[in-house]
């Protein structure tokens, strides 16, 4: 391994590590909730390791929870789940070195920690494979542990939520989008994304406020165009 590779490998692991000690209780929570719910240890961590999106995860507990139609479990995941694909869209650009396969596996790993670390540094410097996927693969991985901890001990927690540990998502998102505050119309993009998502909670409801909220957010950066940053040169490894 050259030194250009390791020193992308610590630098994902810098970034990693923060975020990693706040979704460690979120995936341990998954965990011990949906033994709770009645699945089995496999179901549990079969579902984390394909699925791999904790608030989607947590509401279809809660929909089966309740004795949901399937159908409904399916629309609210996919819901949900829809701002993966405006991921997808921004971080593809950054990924014109990264073979088909390669592609496929960035995107299976594109959660939102990682899309808020790929694209802080594709903001100042060039994105690498082995920047994302040292720190995609860890936080993979560490998601799976964290799952199998709470599906084994989480019977010990009579009430996870008493604890806040639900909290803990809401303010990891407000960090990932702090991190792009000193970007081109941060704020009124934020505005206008908060404004159409609060609108949508108070008319249509959840879980159709995430996307909404997400899409007019892309919407008015869309039609706000933005100053266009350089292009960067760089090197990949």
């Amino acid at each position: 391994m050259t030194e250009s590779a390791r020193s992308e490998i610590r630098a994902a692991l810098r970034q990693l590590l923060p975020i990693l000690f706040a979704a460690l209780p979120f995936g341990m929570l998954y965990g011990a909730i949906a033994v709770g719910e009645g699945l089995t240890l496999w179901q549990t961590m079969g579902f984390s390791a394909t699925v791999y999106a904790g608030a989607s995860q947590l509401a279809a507990l809660q929909l089966i929870g309740i004795g949901a139609p399937v159908w409904s479990v399916l629309l609210a995941v996919v819901a949900l789940n829809f701002r993966h694909v405006l991921y997808s869209a921004s971080v593809g650009r950054h990924l014109t070195r990264f073979s088909a396969p390669q592609k496929a596996a960035a995107f299976f790993l594109l959660v939102d920690p990682m899309f808020g670390a790929a694209e802080a540094r594709a903001s100042g410097q060039k994105l690498t494979k082995t920047f994302y996927f040292a720190y995609g693969l860890v936080l993979y991985f560490g998601w799976l542990a964290a799952t199998l901890v709470g599906a084994l001990f989480g019977a010990l927690i009579d009430d996870p939520l008493a604890y806040g540990l639900d909290f803990i998502l809401p303010v990891y998102f407000l960090t990932l989008l702090m991190t792009f505050r000193t970007r081109s119309l941060f704020y009124p993009v934020a505005l206008a994304s908060a404004a159409a998502s609060i609108l949508v909670y108070l008319t249509v409801g959840p879980p159709w406020h995430v996307t909404i909220g997400g899409g007019a957010g892309v919407l008015f950066a869309a039609v706000a165009k933005p100053a266009a940053r350089p292009r960067r040169e760089g090197v990949d490894v």
